[in-house]
């Protein structure tokens, strides 16, 4: 499907944090959230034409820095993490199908049971189709971060941008928690450097540094505001913009 000029960016990578996704307990899944997230993706695809892959990470369930805290393996407790992933995966293609958006799961660990194997030109194909790929498994290898998956397989797949969906009310990058500190300042536009110069928690600063050498810039909005993905395709100020 052509993209529509009006769209800003035609190949887009969104990036979800399990915990988007986890009821208010912040463990499992909010059947809301999944449908409200399928919803605009799928009237964003219907719109605007743009190829859409979703990088979804799985702290809902479970996080390897965790069980690496407690004295787990950490490469052990990184393979938990990426199962969790497909777990996560598993429900938005779910949620995305009811909703009438055809959709693939495609895993770096293979379980060939329930999810492709992630290969570049089969999902770029599947984009081509229209369908919405959903990647996880992350890069299929411990020590590296969903925000690294996203970043790598936005670059495979030619995407020109990774949106970075937050939630509980973060609505970009500011100066300071804006949770605890009542005087920060939310950026409009921020360099790669500055971030990692700062300590921003945009991504980690494997993700954040291979963006740069890469030029894929990134934006930073709230994921769970109606609208947001489609608002930002069509070039409104929404969030933060690193570049």
């Amino acid at each position: 499907m052509a993209a529509d000029p009006k769209a800003r960016w035609n190949r887009i990578v969104l990036k979800l944090s399990g915990e988007a996704l986890a009821e208010k307990t912040g463990f499992g899944l909010d059947t809301d959230v999944l449908h409200q997230v399928a919803t605009e993706l799928y009237e964003t695809k219907q719109e605007l034409g743009v190829d859409i892959a979703v990088v979804v990470g799985g702290g809902n369930f479970w996080r390897g820095l965790k069980g690496a805290g407690q004295g787990m393996d950490q490469a052990q407790a990184d393979y938990m993490g990426m199962l969790a992933t497909v777990m996560n995966g598993l429900a938005i293609q779910d949620a995305l199908e009811r909703v009438g958006q055809q959709s693939r799961v495609m895993s770096a660990v293979e379980m060939p049971k329930v999810a492709e194997p992630y290969i570049r030109r089969r999902a770029e194909r599947h984009m081509e189709k229209g369908r919405i790929v959903i990647l996880a498994g992350g890069t299929g290898n411990p020590f590296f971060t969903t925000d690294t998956a996203a970043a790598l397989r936005a670059a495979e797949i030619s995407a020109q941008v990774i949106l970075k969906g937050t939630h509980s009310g973060v609505d970009g990058v500011y100066t300071a928690d804006p949770k605890l500190d009542k005087t920060a300042t939310k950026y409009s536009h921020i360099s790669y450097l500055e971030v990692i110069n700062k300590g921003l928690k945009v991504m980690d600063s494997t993700a954040i540094t291979f963006c740069r050498d890469n030029n894929l810039p990134i934006v930073v909005f709230n994921l769970l505001q109606r609208g947001n993905v489609k608002s930002i395709l069509l070039g409104e100020q929404i969030g933060t913009l690193v570049e």
